[in-house]
This record gives structure tokens, sequence and C-alpha cells, in this order.
């Protein structure tokens, strides 16, 4: 028990200063929530974060001693780099127009290469030497044709080949993450391969109905005539090749004999549409007017709808399906590796950005501009975000295993007559509803009278 709470008791029971007593007790109690709330305080305002040291601009944290710090000097060559990069004659200076730019970019590549290091060794992942050097070689070939060429970027980019060795590990280790975290997505099951086949039979899996036609059009109805008349005296395959070089302006078909396969009925309207599908295999038809030509055909072959079975696309589905849970998957881990390491990292006090664990956000989308949020904008803005996020429903029946999110709802603008009838929020305005619904709009039901039960 504590010393203040016996000393209380023991006065209670002496008959001494009972008011004194509870207030000992009650001061304990305050003592102890306020400690409690200051802690709370303190964690959400950030006190008791690991300070940077002296020198360096940030830490992170749980990494090797090696990596853990960003020094001044390595902030100030990646800021030489980026200076260079942007093709600026010299390396800006604080209160500079593009400084601040600069500065988050070069302290960027800093933190991600060694939250990149980490990574990589929290999931037991490593790159050799030699890898590095067989990639090294292969960038050499296909982007610098010469030494000369490659010396000359290292000397305009600001690069040692320390710096370029580093960046070819990062992008080799960047990519052996990728495929451990895919390696862990979860694999389709039978059934969702089932759900997706039946979803997609109709429309992917179903060749329509075809026809393949002989044909010859131009423009001359006077050269399709004397075609047809061709043709009506003998349309074997030899006769139409002869007719369709001499009588087609089609070059893709006349060199064919007139040939068009797979011709579906979907992709048809009109004259043309009925000559192909009305008409009996082998039937002469023509002159037939389309757009601004004519033509005279002939169906030669009808191609029955055909449908793939579930085994014989169950390979394609599996493979479309692991693509799209190994990028759901991958998007969550990339979700949570930024709030991983964002939570590790502290930075210097001039070099804080929102990649540090000590940054402290306005709260307000990034996109927004800053005069949706001041009292008396000197300049006010043309559009500002909704205060809150809006929910995004899906068009009923739109949800299927091929679109988990289905179609977006759109949300359509309120009849201008419906806005203008509005009342107190509860109050019903006479008119409303027929103003919203307008003509032929339905009357309400009367309510049934009560039983009396």
């Amino acid at each position: 028990m504590l010393p203040g709470v016996v000393a209380a008791k023991r006065g209670q029971r002496k008959g001494q200063d009972r008011p004194g007593g509870r207030q000992r007790v009650a001061l304990i109690v305050f003592v102890a929530i306020f400690g409690l709330l200051f802690i709370g305080f303190a964690i959400a305002q950030g006190i008791g974060a690991p300070s940077v040291p002296s020198g360096d601009v940030a830490i992170v944290q749980d990494v090797p001693d090696e990596l853990g710090t960003i020094s001044q000097e390595e902030f100030d060559h990646a800021l030489e780099q980026q200076a260079a990069t942007a093709k600026l004659k010299k390396t800006p200076e604080p209160g500079d127009e593009k400084y601040d730019e600069l500065k988050e970019a070069a302290l960027s590549e800093l933190l991600n290469q060694i939250w990149l290091e980490g990574e990589a060794e929290e999931l037991g992942v490593s790159v050799t030497d030699k890898q590095v050097s067989t990639e090294l070689a292969k960038i050499k070939k296909e982007s610098f044709p010469t030494p000369a060429a490659y010396n000359k970027f290292l000397k305009e980019s600001h690069f040692t080949q320390e710096d370029v060795d580093d960046r070819v590990r990062l992008q080799l280790l960047s990519t052996k993450i990728q495929e451990t975290v895919n390696a862990q997505a979860p694999v389709p099951t039978s059934g969702q391969i089932a759900d997706y086949y039946e979803a997609e039979k109709a429309t992917k899996y179903t060749t329509k109905e075809s026809r393949d036609v002989r044909i010859v059009i131009n423009e001359d109805k006077s050269k399709v005539d004397a075609a047809k008349k061709e043709l009506e005296k003998d349309h074997s395959p030899g006769s139409w090749k002869k007719v369709a070089a001499k009588y087609s302006a089609d070059p893709t078909t006349k060199s064919k004999g007139g040939l068009q396969a797979g011709i579906s009925e979907e992709f048809l309207q009109g004259p043309l549409k009925s000559a192909i599908f009305d008409s009996a295999t082998g039937e002469l038809v023509g002159p037939v007017k389309f757009q601004t030509n004519y033509v005279v055909l002939e169906v030669v072959k009808l191609n029955p709808a055909k449908t793939k079975t579930l085994a014989e696309t169950r390979s394609e589905i599996s493979s479309t399906l692991t693509q799209e849970k190994q990028q759901e998957y991958f998007s969550e881990f990339v979700s949570s590796y930024q709030s991983k390491w964002t939570g590790r990292t502290y930075c210097a006090s001039g070099f804080v950005t929102k990649q540090c664990a000590n940054f402290q956000s306005s709260g307000h989308p990034e996109s927004a501009p800053p005069a949706c949020y001041e009292a008396d904008p000197k300049t006010p803005a043309k559009e500002c975000p909704a205060p809150v996020a809006q929910t995004q429903p899906a068009l009923p029946g739109s949800v299927t295993v091929v679109k988990p999110k289905g179609e977006p709802f759109v949300q359509r603008p309120r009849p201008e007559a419906a806005a203008t009838a509005e009342g107190a929020p509860g109050e019903v305005v006479p008119g409303a509803e027929e103003a919203a619904g307008g003509e032929g709009a339905a009357e309400a039901e009367p309510e049934p009278e009560s039983s009396g039960e």
C-alpha cells in the first residue's frame, strides 16, 4: 500500500485531519494520472525520440551500425549529385530556390538505400560482388558504347565507381526482395480458378460463330457486275483467284482469291451483314452496297461457336490470378515497408521530411493548395479537397471474381427542383417529392390504419 494512503488511514482512525488525508490521496492519484497523460503526450509529440549525433543529418534504427547514420558529408555528396542531375551549374545553398527540393531528393535517396539494405538483411536476401560486376558489365554494354562514354558519365554525374557499384547492388537487392515477397503470396485455389473461368467463359474463352467469305469489292459498280457475271459461270476457288485479282480493289483479299476468314456478325451491320449471315454456303450474292463500295460475295465456310474447357484454360487462369495476387500482396508489403522504416528513421533539425518519424504533418493533403486552409488567403484556391474522404461504392451487380472492386458508382447531381425545395433537416416540404421526380412521380402509399392492438 502507498505510504500516503497508509498515513491517511491512520489519521482517520485517530480522528485527526480527515479532509487533509483525502487531499493527499487525491494528489497521489492526480500525479499518477498526470504522469500517464504526459507520457502519452510525449510519445505523440516525439519527445524522447533518439537524438541525431552531431555531424549527422539522420539515423535509422534496427540496422547494422555501419548503415545506421547519414553523415553531413554523405548528404553533401548526394546533394551535389542531385544538382548535377538537374543540370545546375552549382550546388544550391540553403535559402536558394532549388535547395529544399534537391535536399529532400538527396535525403530520400540516402534513406531508401539504408531501408533497402535493412529490409534485405531482415529477409535474408543478399547479393554477391560477382553478381554486381556481371550486372554492371551488362549495363555498360547496353548504355555506354565506349569506356570514354562511361568515364564521361561518372564525371558529369559526380558519381564515383563505389557509388555506381552501390546503385547496382541496390537494384539487384530490390529485385530479389520483390521476388521473395511474391513467393510468399497465396496461390489461387481450384475454386477461385473455377469461379474465374465461369465469369469469363462467355467472353474470354468462347470464340463466336463466324464465316469465311470470298469477296470482290470496288467503288465502280460496273466492275463488280462484271465480276459477278464471270463468277456465275464458274465460282470455283481458281476462278475466284482470277476474278478477285482482276476486279477487286482490296489489296488484302485480292491476292488470296478474295478470301476473308473469320468474319463475325457483331462487327457488321446493314445489308452487308444480311448478305453474309442470311445466305447459304456456296450462294453468290450481290452486288451489295457497302459504304462507298459495291460487293459481290460467297460464303464458303461456317465456323460454329467454340468454348474452351476449364482444363484447357486452367494454366492460363492460374497464371493470371497468381500475378494479381502477387501484385496485391506486394502492394500491401510496400505500404507496410514504408510505415515500418519511416518509424525507425529520425532526422536532424533542418533535414526533417515525411520519411522521418519526427516529421509533423499538417494533416492536410499534399496536393491541396495552402489557401484552402487559410482564414483570409491573398489568392483564394480554385479547388479544395473534400474535408472527409468519400466512399467509392460499386454499381450493384458489378462486383465479380474478375473485378472484386466492381465498377465505380457514378454520383449524379441532385435535380434542381429538389435542391430548391429543401427545408430544414427532417422537415417535410410540400411538393418536394413531385419536384424531385417530375411528372409521373409515384404517390406515397397511405400508412395502414391502427388496428387498435
